[in-house]
């Protein structure tokens, strides 16, 4: 009687057949077989990768997120701390990545030979947009300021409750290094950089808020981001999604603050 040859062999030697015919190895591998599911990059050499289901999948790319705002549009705000940042809160860091541009329709001039700037909302909103391009600055780290305009935004004044909220949400960071970038000429640069940014837009923005979905704009984006961003990230996000991705609509926002 034949000796009774094990269901793994049998495997191994099917595996063998469909990968390299003839049982020869597949071209570029140069690992045995028993290795052939030990990494994606060995099981790539050897041609078996859908055949690995062990494997890690591949880490995919954050859906990119640009906000063009101002910081007393009353639509920018309601976006900003109703939609956005409770988006923020509720995904894994990997999922989404935004980056925030506060100067929405406001006018750059060159004065004397000074740049000088005019907000839609007034003197108080270009002070608001260049305290929050400022905390930026001064913070570095995106989990760091964004607390803090959201607590900015959502409060009663934008312009007037840096310290409070800085230390509810970020008592290590110095306000009187925000201030002096404020008043001086670091916080002027910083307003320049985001009037170029705002200015670059393709197509040019026509109101705020303006958003970028990996760095397009198209109407159909903007009206999705407004009804429901976290299904927009959900839908758009290549990766494993986290529970909550299961998805519920967010109410309509009002329009936005159009130049």
């Amino acid at each position: 009687m034949a000796p009774t040859v094990p269901l793994a062999v049998l495997a191994l030697v099917a595996l063998v057949v469909l990968v390299a015919p003839g049982l020869g190895v597949a071209p570029g591998c140069d690992y045995p077989a028993q290795r052939w599911c030990s990494s994606r990059d060995v099981a790539a050499a050897c041609q078996v990768e859908g055949r690995c289901p062990s494997l890690p999948r591949p880490a995919a790319a954050p859906v990119q997120l640009s906000l063009y705002y101002e910081s007393l549009c009353p639509a920018c705000r309601e976006f900003l701390v109703l939609k956005l940042f409770s988006t923020w809160l509720l995904l894994p860091d990997q999922m989404l990545n935004i980056t925030l541009v506060p100067y929405g329709n406001a006018q750059e001039r060159n004065v004397s030979g000074k740049l000088d700037f005019e907000c839609q909302h007034g003197p108080e909103e270009c002070l608001g947009n260049m305290i929050e391009a400022c905390l930026m600055h001064e913070a570095k780290n995106f989990s760091t300021y964004f607390p803090v305009i959201f607590c900015l935004e959502s409060g009663s004044s934008v312009t007037k409750n840096l310290e409070a909220c800085l230390q509810i949400y970020a008592p290590e960071l110095d306000s009187g290094r925000i201030a002096a970038c404020v008043q001086g000429d670091t916080g002027v640069a910083l307003m320049h950089r985001n009037a170029q940014l705002t200015q670059a837009l393709d197509p040019p923005h026509q109101y705020v808020p303006w958003i970028t979905i990996n760095g397009k704009h198209t109407d159909k984006l903007q009206a999705q981001a407004e009804v429901s961003l976290l299904g927009l990230v959900c839908h758009l996000y290549q990766g494993e999604k986290p529970e909550v991705c299961g998805g519920s609509k967010a109410p309509k926002i009002p329009s936005g603050c159009r130049r």
